[in-house]
């Protein structure tokens, strides 16, 4: 297994990356033949003093592909010296990209271990492209750390102004060659969000879609059903009010006469009734004094 060498890296700026347009269409076109997989080359060009002008790239041909990881192989990086012999011979590698199908661009701890130990001039970048969004992005020695660049221009070569920084470091290393099969597909983002915020808002945004078709069915059915829905509350209506008035109206009517049979009178004695015959009886003459 051969062993890196020690690598003593001294960045007192960001270095300002230029690259053709010619090569960023390239790197597109090359990225866009493999949308599961991904793929890599290396970029071609010069240096002056802590800038950086990309003039061409070589496909990686013969690289171990992976969902999530690409390898430079021994058959890759003979043919990258053929070809760069050939057309480059006064040219140098100046970086290598790769692309994130659908993963974003940052880099990953298999990705940083290939810049480290691959492409560990301080001059040399890594540029990683995502051909499902067409995000894009370089990232650098800053220091003694591996960083995003911001200062990119594609598409023209002209001075550019560079912005010192007070970085100041340098680095030693010794790392070995790690197989690959030692690096699973795990994927840190290196420049941005955490992986768990990404997912976190992954999971965010689908909830988020399925209350949203909950809402709009409830107001597509809302709709549909409001004609009917409005008759039956009128139906409603209109039997509440029939009742109320049938209440009023035998409210306000009189109550019913009693079913009481009259109370028998006593006859009165007939006034022209004759006499009993005890009555017209002569009372009996007193002879007691008289004769």
């Amino acid at each position: 297994m051969a062993k890196a060498a020690n690598v003593k890296v001294r960045v007192s700026a960001q270095p300002v990356v230029v690259m053709e347009s010619e090569v960023a269409r390239k790197i597109r076109q090359h990225a866009r033949t493999s949308m599961k997989a991904e793929v890599c080359g290396v970029l071609i060009g010069n240096t002056e003093h802590e800038r950086m002008i990309v003039e061409a790239c070589i496909p990686g041909v013969n690289a171990a592909q992976g969902g999530a990881h690409v390898t430079f192989t021994q058959d890759t990086w003979e043919h990258i010296y053929k070809i760069k012999d050939k057309e480059y011979p006064d040219a140098k590698i100046v970086g290598w990209y790769h692309s994130h199908p659908g993963f974003g661009v940052f880099l990953s701890e298999h990705d940083l271990f290939i810049q480290q130990n691959f492409f560990s001039n301080p001059q040399q970048v890594a540029w990683v492209y995502d051909p499902h969004t067409d995000e894009e992005g370089c990232f650098g020695w800053i220091g003694d750390k591996i960083e995003k660049l911001n200062a990119i221009r594609v598409g023209y070569t002209q001075n550019i102004e560079i912005a010192p920084t007070s970085a100041n470091a340098y680095e030693e290393q010794d790392s070995e060659m790690m197989p690959d099969s030692l690096f699973p597909p795990q994927r840190a983002n290196f420049d941005g969000d955490p992986v768990w915020m990404r997912w976190l808002t992954s999971a965010i945004g689908y909830v988020s879609a399925i209350l949203l078709g909950f809402v709009l069915g409830f107001l597509f059915l809302n709709w549909r059903w409001a004609p009917a829905l409005e008759k039956a509350h009128r139906y409603d209506d209109l039997v509440r009010q029939i009742l109320e008035d049938q209440r009023r109206q035998q409210s306000l009517a009189p109550p019913p006469a009693a079913d009481v049979a009259p109370q028998a009178q006593p006859t009165p004695a007939l006034q022209n009734q004759p006499p009993s015959p005890q009555s017209q009886k002569t009372p009996a003459k007193d002879n007691s004094g008289k004769h």
